[in-house]
């Protein structure tokens, strides 16, 4: 296996936690932006490069010698109520990572969007697609993810969820949304990543919930 060399935008967050200390036991090194104040929240074995996700002239000098890029930056517990930010935020730093992306010469860009279509948060699908566009539009090579949503601590109300989606995956006409829609665990997220990070493909790919769930059949949901 090849060893990566690994920046990371989101590395302090829920699933930046979880995906860090996987990456660098894996002999990749990884280097994470974060503000000054949360640099304490970076898992062991990452160095921090202080920056701006939302400004790309903040930190696009010292995304080099990364080979591969994942942009994690995200709005924590999304809902209705935070419309605003699924643009100030989800969407503004993933057009500020892919642009330092582009002008650092990275090989692969790894992006978490979301699953769609779906019936509801309509608003951080429009910011999560709007960003995926933008990123096919950059020229790089990538894999997109596209989860609903991740099991995970302080992320377990859907749990009370399974018994709905099982029935829906029975029943022809609600099989496929129950699969795309479907609820992932962090370890397949994180597994997931770690499999994107590892195998970067030259060809733009997105991976919906069917796809992930079929590249960690091992991990636990």
């Amino acid at each position: 296996m090849e060893s990566r060399h690994v920046f990371i935008t989101g590395g302090t967050g829920y699933i930046g936690r979880s995906l860090i200390p996987k990456l660098v036991s894996r002999g990749h090194t990884v280097r994470a932006l974060v503000r000054p104040e949360s640099q304490v929240k970076l898992p062991v074995g990452a160095t921090a490069v202080s920056g701006n996700a939302l400004d790309a002239s903040s930190f696009a000098l010292r995304v080099p010698p990364a080979d591969t890029f994942v942009q994690l930056v995200g709005v924590s517990h999304p809902s209705a109520a935070k419309a605003e930010q699924f643009r100030t935020v989800d969407l503004a730093a993933a057009r500020a990572g892919i642009d330092a992306a582009g002008q650092a010469g990275v090989r692969h860009f790894v992006y978490v969007s979301v699953a769609h279509p779906a019936p509801v948060m309509h608003a951080f699908i429009d910011a999560r697609r709007e960003a995926e566009q933008y990123l096919r539009a950059s020229g790089l090579h990538f894999t997109v993810l596209r989860p609903w949503y991740v099991l995970g601590p302080g992320h377990r109300w859907p749990y009370l969820l399974l018994p709905f989606y099982a029935i829906c995956g029975r029943l022809g006409r609600t099989r496929e949304s129950a699969l795309r829609l479907g609820l992932l665990s962090l370890n397949h997220m994180t597994a997931a990543l770690l499999w994107a990070v590892e195998n970067p493909s030259r060809e733009p790919r997105a991976l919906g919930v069917s796809e992930i769930r079929a590249i960690t059949r091992p991990a636990a949901v």
